[in-house]
């Protein structure tokens, strides 16, 4: 009898160290300012917030909470990265700049994650309990979104930048707008040779993209209305699969339509 799938993949356990290690040296595969590791070590806030929730994790974990709590205080004076002790984040975990970014107290991170400055992982309950979001590997969260409530965000998700997320996430899906909506499948997607997506920058406004098919389908009508008598087809524009990053999947449009029936 097969076994019964699951999404779980048993994973090996390193010491803290080795953790830290990892941490620092992901950076380089993510930010092409990085140049060497005491740089790193160095100036990176969000390295220093991470490598303190680290220890503050571990302290959090042997209960003693208060200096847990007390460390992660001074990190966040000294970084702008609030990180309670209490999340639990996967290896590999890269915040890019780091200021603002908050994550809560039952926040669940995956593997080779990254969050840009101003993410919130934040709760929206007060009841005791899991109230905060999980992440699964390979999630890649813009600058100033927001991911609220104990919603999962599957693997290899794009979360746009000041997205606000209050439902589940698919794998492999890229997220946009308020609230947030999926609009970018993953064969559409540009990866770098390192298997990150740091073109965030040009995900597509879905909303812009309603109020510009809108305005073609006005000007069919008109058109139609001017010259009801004409037996030229009008080709209207491909809404369904027309996209700000491609504009080669848009049918033909109904301003060049318009150019050539003049």
């Amino acid at each position: 009898m097969n076994a019964p799938h699951t999404d779980k993949k048993p994973t090996h356990r390193i010491g803290l160290f080795s953790m830290m290690r990892e941490d620092v040296l992901c950076v380089f595969d993510r930010d092409p300012a990085a140049r060497y590791v005491w740089e790193v070590l160095s100036t990176y806030p969000g390295v220093h917030a991470l490598l303190v929730h680290r220890l503050s994790h571990k302290l959090w974990r042997l209960k003693l909470r208060y200096l847990a709590r007390l460390m992660s205080a001074i990190s966040r004076l000294l970084t702008g990265v609030d990180i309670h002790p209490g999340a639990q984040i996967g290896r590999r975990f890269f915040i890019d700049h780091g200021m603002g970014v908050v994550i809560g107290e039952t926040a669940e991170i995956g593997n080779d994650c990254t969050l840009y400055h101003g993410v919130t992982l934040g709760g929206t309950s007060w009841n005791p309990g899991k109230r905060h979001p999980t992440l699964r590997d390979r999630v890649m969260v813009g600058a100033g979104a927001k991911i609220l409530g104990p919603v999962t965000v599957g693997h290899d998700t794009q979360i746009g930048a000041n997205a606000v997320v209050i439902s589940d996430v698919s794998t492999g899906m890229t997220v946009v707008g308020i609230p947030g909506r999926v609009v970018l499948p993953p064969e559409r997607r540009r990866i770098s040779p390192h298997g990150i997506d740091l073109d965030h920058h040009l995900m597509p406004d879905p909303v812009g993209k309603a109020i510009q098919c809108l305005m073609d389908r006005i000007s069919v009508l008109e058109r139609q209305l001017q010259a009801p008598a004409t037996d030229e087809p009008i080709i209207e524009a491909d809404c369904e699969h027309c996209t700000d990053i491609d504009p080669n999947l848009c049918g033909t449009s109904v301003r060049d339509s318009a150019v050539q029936t003049h």
